[in-house]
């Protein structure tokens, strides 16, 4: 998930991510990233000028590399709704693989420790913009109900994280099975 990081930056970033789930945002001191990561305040200092630093850096190699994953197999010159149920496929298993990366993004999408420009960029650089886009020609193509493709975006958005979650709590037991099925019926709230 942080390949492209240096190894402090990949050892900082790890161990900041699994503290954050572990124990909170609050909980999660300069001092404790330094003594769990191994390195030493100093030399996260060069890399990063603050936790709020480490925290949108941390947002932002997480969307980033769910990005990339989600839209694996997009682009392709299959039918428009092959393509929209291989993201959500993708976006289910990536974050059944990921949990940390799946809870890091759920407890801070919408928080005040994200900076704007880093969730405007996020937005636009991860998977969720390219999905709107997707959706758009959907409703362009009457294959869908004329309505804010953002919308619709967050709202089968939602419905797989409830899943997602329910499933990491061992409340749900998905299958690929089940996956079809959720996102066949995403499809068909909206489709004409």
């Amino acid at each position: 998930m942080f390949d492209s990081y240096n190894k402090v930056q990949q050892a900082v970033l790890e161990t900041t991510l699994g503290l954050i789930i572990e124990k909170e945002l609050q909980a999660t001191s300069m001092s404790l990233i330094a003594k769990k990561s191994g390195i030493s305040t100093g030399s996260i200092y060069h890399y990063f000028a603050s936790k709020e630093d480490i925290i949108n850096e941390l947002y932002k190699a997480i969307v980033t590399f769910n990005g990339h994953k989600v839209l694996e197999g997009v682009y392709t010159g299959e039918p428009l709704r092959t393509r929209l149920e291989r993201a959500w496929r993708n976006l289910i298993h990536l974050s059944l693989e990921y949990p940390q990366g799946f809870q890091f993004i759920e407890q801070y999408s919408f928080s005040p420790y994200i900076r704007d420009e880093v969730k405007q960029a996020a937005y636009e650089g991860g998977w969720c913009h390219p999905l709107e886009e997707l959706y758009t020609e959907a409703v362009r193509q009457k294959l869908m109900v004329d309505m804010e493709p953002k919308f619709m975006v967050q709202m089968h958005y939602g419905s797989m994280v409830y899943v997602v979650k329910s499933s990491l709590n061992h409340y749900l037991t998905i299958n690929d099975e089940v996956i079809d099925r959720l996102i066949a019926s995403c499809w068909n709230s909206v489709r004409l």
